[in-house]
């Protein structure tokens, strides 16, 4: 850990700063497999659903880079290499031969869900640390999380009535 005058103990900091790296990995993770769904969709909702994983990459890579800077805030390092984050995602592996529009909302869906549960339980660590302003950073990329899941839901529920 790297000095700083934030005024978060060590422990809390240094456990605090393990957590947001995990997520980072995480988060990068779910980046490059929104990504990936967005360069190989194709199918008669192609347009749409290639506009929607677009919109959703640019919202996680926002929350790629505040994770990350908050890593740093804390006196911790980033840990957002391909290594780091092939070592530490916890996010099952996404069916690279997918291309059918739905078959990429369902495997997106089931990995914003995944990223949802572990932020969800990030802010419950970070809270009970007393890191209010990271319990916060992660309660606002649950938000997202949850409404892009919404997004993708939606797909997938057309067909159900």
């Amino acid at each position: 850990m790297y000095d700083t005058r934030n005024d978060l103990p060590v422990n809390v900091r240094t456990r605090t700063v393990e957590i947001l790296n995990a997520r980072l990995a995480d988060s990068i993770d779910l980046l490059l497999q929104v990504k990936h769904a967005h360069w190989n969709v194709k199918g008669p909702h192609f347009i749409s659903l290639h506009e929607l994983f677009d919109k959703i990459s640019e919202n996680v890579e926002e929350h790629v880079d505040t994770i990350a800077e908050r890593v740093t805030a804390l006196g911790g390092t980033a840990y957002g290499t391909l290594a780091t984050v092939v070592r530490g995602t916890s996010l099952p592996p996404y069916p690279a031969d997918t291309t059918d529009g739905l078959a990429h909302v369902a495997a997106l869906a089931a990995a914003l869900a995944h990223f949802g549960k572990q932020v969800r339980q990030a802010i419950g660590e970070t809270d009970d640390l007393s890191d209010a302003d990271t319990a916060d950073l992660f309660t606002q990329v649950s938000r997202d999380v949850d409404k892009h899941l919404w997004f993708l839901e939606a797909h997938l529920h057309a067909n159900e009535r």
